[in-house]
């Protein structure tokens, strides 16, 4: 598999409609969960829904029907429609201490961001489907099931963010935001790509004593986060970054706090 890596800048009862700047569109119904499963459609289309979600995770739907790509990253796919399509698995669940992140860490012995931690994904395979509907939700699962075990079955899909773009390594990415409704044993499925499978505490990514800005060589900026004896940053920590802010999580943080990032980063 191709991963999606973190190098580059960032960061009612009533029915609700869900669409935002990449077209995607879904349908949910806030209240029970209903019996049938909320990812698969009959036909056998891997679809949006937020239905039965979770309250706290309210603010980050209306986050992700309402935010501007502009509002996320300055770097955004080129109009010619280049770039390998990807894809990326925002997984919350809840865990002992409350809302929380799925996240996993590259292998330290691969050639390129080794050891970096970042979310499940990576590029659309054929058999994904079409890059413009369900493709990225469908390389989105595949993804994340091959890279830590998750049984996408327990996974409901509510939300994408904006696609991205990641100029280094020409990958447009699409964030899909995911409720593990039904949680599944994950851990590494191939040590040779993966180094550890992680959850992180949503409220341990808003403590602003681990926060800070990391700063490459090169003379990049962009947030980091040091959680679970991981420093995460680029693309992984800028996405976070927004979710934070736009979903009204973020708590106010010491931006002039830094950590340098070696020549290999």
């Amino acid at each position: 598999m191709t991963h999606a890596s973190d190098t580059g800048e960032t960061t009612d009862t009533s029915d609700t409609h869900m669409t935002n700047g990449n077209g995607f569109q879904g349908h949910g119904h806030a209240g029970t969960p209903a019996e049938h499963d909320r990812t698969t459609s009959p036909n056998g289309h891997v679809r949006l829904s937020t239905e039965g979600l979770p309250d706290w995770l309210a603010p980050v739907v209306r986050a992700a029907e309402t935010v501007k790509p502009t509002q996320l990253s300055r770097f955004l796919p080129p109009e010619s429609g280049a770039g390998r399509q990807s894809a990326v698995l925002i997984l919350f669940g809840e865990g002992a201490q409350g809302p929380e992140l799925l996240l996993m860490e590259r292998s330290g012995s691969l050639r390129s961001h080794a050891g970096q931690p970042s979310f499940p994904g990576g590029s659309l395979d054929p058999e994904d489907g079409d890059p413009q509907t369900d493709g990225p939700l469908r390389a989105a699962l595949r993804e994340a099931e091959e890279e830590t075990g998750l049984d996408p079955r327990g996974v409901q899909l509510f939300g994408v963010l904006p696609r991205l773009f990641i100029p280094v390594s020409d990958f447009v990415v699409t964030p899909v935001l995911g409720w593990w409704r039904s949680p599944s044993p994950v851990g590494v499925v191939d040590p040779a790509e993966t180094a550890r499978v992680f959850t992180v505490p949503v409220s341990d990514l808003t403590d602003p004593d681990n926060r800070a800005t990391a700063v490459h060589p090169r003379g990049h900026e962009g947030p980091a986060f040091l959680v679970e004896s991981a420093l995460v940053w680029g693309f992984t920590a800028g996405v976070i970054d927004k979710i934070l802010h736009f979903a009204g999580w973020e708590r106010p943080w010491d931006r002039t706090k830094q950590v340098p990032l070696d020549w290999r980063a």
